[in-house]
């Protein structure tokens, strides 16, 4: 199973990354809200845990959840604000309550998971009822970027994850010529 190597972790906070997906924009557009508590799953280094932090303001929390301890290590030395809290978890598991959040991010890991059903399941657990989940990932196209093109999910099979997990309002749309994003409710 394809995981994104610690030892590129520079690209993953690029401005040409950055200026591509414009995170901020996203997050707004799939109904992140100020005063929110969201997080992160796989945050990374925090490509889109910082923005998101400035969305949610201080009456907001984000929880950055990753597995690699690099990753956290290296969102933390950018700076973090006050709002973010860096968490370690498991693949399928979440270091938090049942019911705490009103928006989750999977933003390119779900292709990178072993038990999706039991991962999207987890996501469940851990947000509101209404609460809102976006996953983002790579269309199932072969390119020279990206991870391999038979890891890769296609939006209907994402979509699928989501209906049978009980998610309602599922909605699927393009973000660019590599990307998908699935907004879904609990």
């Amino acid at each position: 199973m394809h995981k994104f190597d610690p030892q590129r972790i520079e690209r993953l906070i690029s401005e040409e990354r950055r200026s591509q997906i414009q995170p901020e924009a996203v997050l707004r557009d799939a109904g992140l809200k100020e005063g929110g508590y969201m997080a992160d799953i796989g945050c990374g280094p925090g490509f889109f845990t910082i923005p998101a932090s400035g969305i949610v303001g201080p009456g907001g929390l984000v929880y950055a959840l990753d597995t690699q301890e690099e990753m956290l290590e290296r969102l933390a030395g950018r700076g973090l604000p006050p709002n973010v809290i860096p968490k370690r978890s498991g693949e399928h598991s979440f270091p938090m309550d049942d019911n705490r959040l009103d928006f989750a991010l999977i933003a390119y890991v779900l292709h990178e998971t072993e038990d999706k059903a039991l991962f999207i399941k987890e996501v469940k657990r851990v947000l509101k009822p209404g609460g809102t989940v976006l996953i983002i990932d790579w269309k199932k196209i072969k390119e020279e970027k990206g991870p391999p093109v038979e890891e890769r999910l296609t939006e209907a099979d994402c979509i699928g994850l989501l209906h049978r997990a009980g998610f309602s309002s599922i909605k699927g749309s393009s973000m660019n010529p590599s990307h998908y994003r699935i907004t879904a409710t609990k």
